[in-house]
């Protein structure tokens, strides 16, 4: 569990939860997927709920969810790619930036090297929240993802941690 204070609206903490706990309501146009390829499944996602508390209350504001990504077979060649979901109301709040950051940094303390996010091109919102949580912008993969509306090109962002060198 990671938390942070984000000053006048509370903390925000990432919880992680099993695959199957439910999801809170966050639809956006950004997540209207369409027909599910059943191959998708086999993803090994992780999932986390996005929690804010202030004054005493515990909202469940987001989820975050992970699965790997392989640049080649050795374990330096294993990356993480991250997502997000936010209830509508908590939007535009900071909390976003705030929780893929949390997410990056706890992956990072596991020995993941590189954290990925990609988000459609024209979601301003996302790609601002990633550069506050210090994502760096890469490029551009197009035509990379299909929704119901059809294919879209995506940015990918990258939170990377150098591993430590052992200085002996």
């Amino acid at each position: 569990m990671s938390s942070e204070l984000i000053e006048g609206y509370g903390t925000v903490t990432i919880v992680s939860v099993s695959d199957d706990h439910p999801r809170p309501e966050s639809p956006s146009r950004w997540g209207d997927w369409g027909d599910m390829d059943p191959a998708a499944k086999d993803i090994g996602l992780e999932r986390w709920i996005i929690e804010l508390t202030a004054n005493g209350q515990t909202h469940v504001v987001g989820d975050l969810s992970a699965h790997s990504v392989w640049y080649g077979p050795t374990t330096g060649s294993r990356a993480i790619n991250i997502g997000i979901s936010l209830v509508e109301e908590f939007r535009g709040r900071r909390m976003g930036g705030v929780a893929q950051r949390l997410l990056a940094e706890l992956l990072h303390d596991r020995g993941i090297v590189r954290v990925e996010a990609s988000t459609d091109v024209e979601n301003i919102a996302e790609q601002r929240a990633l550069e506050r949580a210090g994502f760096a912008y890469e490029g551009t993969l197009r035509l990379a993802q299909g929704r119901r509306d059809g294919l879209h090109d995506l940015q990918v962002w990258a939170h990377v941690r150098p591993p430590v060198s052992d200085p002996s």
